[in-house]
């Protein structure tokens, strides 16, 4: 993409937005993740902390990029926790990244079709969408779950272009995740964003391989 981030939303006819540190804080997924799944794992496995944390790295890096790395079902299968009840547990975490919902209240009023893409897994978008109503700015959303196949997927944007169809010429992306972003870009989605600073506990992150935004009001202001 040779313009800026926001020549690019000039063009755009429709705009596809992931959720989890792009619109929503990722601070919550890292402590839900990170945090309190050790430490209910430690808990109901004897085992220390730093233990657990570290047994939990690894089956989740195992994984990473493919569809049960993001299903609840999966981890509660496999780890014997109640992944989606601790999710409740700590819901007031949930919560937009600065500038966000300034941002979907803006795109909202204006000629694009908006849509939710995301990786998470149903239940955890009804749960987002329940405490912050995001759900509200979108003409669609999606979960990758529907189609069997993780955004890191080719089948995914395949599937998705089967059933919402667009162009790839005038579709802004806008993700966090540099592998999925790689993949929209191997199926020519031809404008690409990142977010710099998906996790605001966290410092900016510097990204080279696509342009970036450090919030997505960036891309109107």
């Amino acid at each position: 993409m040779n313009m800026t981030p926001q020549t690019a939303l000039q063009r755009t006819e429709t705009l596809m937005l992931d959720m989890d540190g792009t619109l929503l804080d990722l601070a919550f997924d890292n402590y839900v993740w990170k945090e309190l799944v050790p430490r209910r794992f430690a808990a109901a496995n004897d085992m220390s902390f730093a233990d657990a944390r570290s047994l939990l790295m690894k089956k989740y890096q195992a994984i990473q990029g493919d569809l049960e790395w993001y299903c609840l079902d999966h981890w509660c299968d496999r780890l014997g926790i109640d992944v989606m009840q601790l999710h409740h547990d700590v819901n007031y975490r949930i919560g937009y990244l600065p500038g966000a919902l300034e941002f979907l209240r803006s795109v909202h009023k204006q000629d694009v079709r908006v849509l939710l893409v995301t990786n998470a897994h149903p239940d955890t978008l009804a749960l987002k969408d329940s405490m912050t109503g995001l759900g509200d700015y979108f003409d669609g959303m999606v979960s990758s779950h529907q189609y069997g196949h993780a955004k890191e997927s080719q089948e995914f944007w395949r599937a998705l272009q089967d059933d919402l169809g667009f162009e790839r010429d005038t579709t802004l992306f806008i993700d966090d995740n540099q592998t999925v972003l790689r993949s929209a870009r191997e199926y020519g989605i031809a404008m690409l964003v990142t977010v710099t600073r998906p996790d605001t506990t966290e410092p900016v992150q510097q990204v080279a391989e696509f342009r970036g935004v450090e919030k997505v009001l960036d891309l109107i202001c």
